[in-house]
């Protein structure tokens, strides 16, 4: 279709500018046309057919959330690939040598190239491509949560044209899920100019949904299917090939020694270099929050954190002093439901309490949780008291990591404001049973978007 072609060759372009762009600036210093030249004949060919092998011009057209960070890695893979070659095969294959210290910028500045320019390439493909029509296939209430979730933020650019309830006899003239129906379900798709259809099976029989998905696809529509199992065991699952029969190894849920070391020793490193750098500009909020209201600079709060274990976290204060005492006539306005309390607009909040919110920027005293283990960097969101008490079952599996400054719940952003406990809770779970530092350092390059749009997290 028109629109996968575009990304393609956004994509393709993007790769190509960053390799020219990349060994440009290491010859900048020093101009040798005639080495430029045959080093983006190794390079070029090596990164392009690299990146078709590894499947990077053609996951987008699988993908409704078109991302690039999720595709760093091998982006990396790539970039370490092609300065490797281009430092054996100087001069020897190619014109001039190349010392240790121009392939190492080679190599730096091909992944920052080629990582920022697929960023822009895609972004670019969306501005030029129509919003993507998308028809659901499955329940209503899930219909529901995936209308809600179609909104053009993160990469996503969608929008719900049509819902087939196919337990709803009243619909559709076929009473059965057979030929027929599939033809109506068809038709319905080329009428509207459906770009995509997502299913929600609703049974364990995979024939009703191959058929459908054939169906489908039959009429050019692209096909995004909800798997339900990995609503409770997430992604980070291993695929074993038991002789044609395909077997999901699920990875353990907690952390193993080494990991949970590695996690704390990037919460130090980290923490350490971020309470350095800020330490002036906290400094300077001080002093405005003493000038703008009365009462203390910090605020503590009980929180719940890991293993159930109560803390006080820390933050700026950006509220009036005598917060806490008038939370309770504020509930029924809460913006939430379902135990949560949040309030968009809330009256409590000072002048210089709103810049710091807007701009997540009370949050920097937790640097000090984070130093005294009771806080990490990436984590579930830490619970207050009473909203913890409402978490029950597995769902108090969160609990297994340490909570964090961020994660997955806070980069919704004002989002966030609009779900509901049961909802945190179930994106905290899968968080846990798919952790990876990888997956910590993306959340936490995600969570920089929203501090610089003053979106708060």
């Amino acid at each position: 279709m028109r629109r996968d072609a575009i990304f393609r060759r956004s994509l393709l372009i993007a790769d190509v500018v960053s390799i020219v762009g990349a060994l440009g600036l290491i010859v900048a210093v020093s101009p040798r046309s005639v080495q430029i030249v045959a080093m983006c004949c190794v390079c070029l060919p090596v990164l392009l057919v690299g990146a078709k092998l590894y499947g990077l011009y053609d996951r987008d057209e699988a993908l409704m959330r078109k991302t690039t960070l999720d595709e760093a890695p091998k982006l990396f893979q790539l970039a370490t690939m092609c300065a490797l070659l281009v430092w054996i095969a100087s001069g020897t294959v190619l014109p001039g040598t190349m010392g240790a210290l121009r392939a190492l910028a080679l190599w730096l500045s091909l992944t920052v190239f080629l990582v920022s320019a697929r960023a822009v390439a895609r972004k670019v493909a969306r501005n030029l491509t129509a919003v993507e029509r998308c028809l659901f296939i499955g329940d209503v209430a899930t219909a529901k949560t995936m209308r809600s979730k179609l909104v053009e933020r993160g990469g996503i650019r969608a929008e719900m044209v049509a819902h087939v309830d196919l337990d709803d006899s009243k619909q559709w003239l076929a009473d059965e899920f057979c030929e027929d129906r599939l033809t109506e379900i068809a038709n319905l798709a080329m009428k509207l100019d459906v770009h995509r259809a997502i299913v929600a099976p609703r049974s364990a029989d995979a024939g009703e949904t191959l058929d459908l998905m054939r169906t489908l696809k039959a009429v050019g529509v692209r096909v995004s299917v909800l798997p339900r199992l990995l609503e409770v065991v997430g992604s980070s699952v291993e695929f074993d090939d038991l002789h044609g029969v395909t077997v999901m190894g699920v990875r353990r849920f907690d952390l193993t020694r080494s990991s949970a070391a590695l996690k704390r020793t990037f919460d130090l490193v980290s923490a350490s270099i971020m309470l350095a750098a800020a330490a002036p500009l906290m400094l300077a909020f001080a002093v405005l929050i003493k000038l703008d209201s009365k009462g203390p600079v910090i605020f503590r709060q009980q929180r719940v954190g890991r293993y159930g274990r109560r803390f006080y976290i820390f933050k700026f204060r950006t509220m009036v002093a005598d917060a806490e005492a008038v939370k309770d006539s504020l509930r029924e306005h809460s913006d939430v439901d379902d135990g949560l309390f949040k309030l968009a607009n809330d009256p409590r909040v000072t002048r210089v309490g709103k810049l710091l919110r807007k701009t997540a920027l009370d949050e920097l005293p937790q640097l000090v949780n984070i130093l005294r283990g009771e806080m990490s960097m990436v984590g579930p969101r830490p619970l207050v008291v009473d909203e913890d008490s409402q978490v029950q079952g597995w769902d108090r599996r969160r609990l297994e990591l340490t909570p964090g400054m961020t994660g997955h719940w806070q980069i919704l952003g004002h989002g966030a404001l609009r779900v509901p406990l049961s909802e945190m809770v179930a994106i905290d779970y899968l968080y846990v049973a798919n952790w990876s530092l990888w997956n910590d350092i993306k959340i936490l390059l995600r969570t920089v978007p929203h501090v610089l749009a003053r979106r708060g997290v």
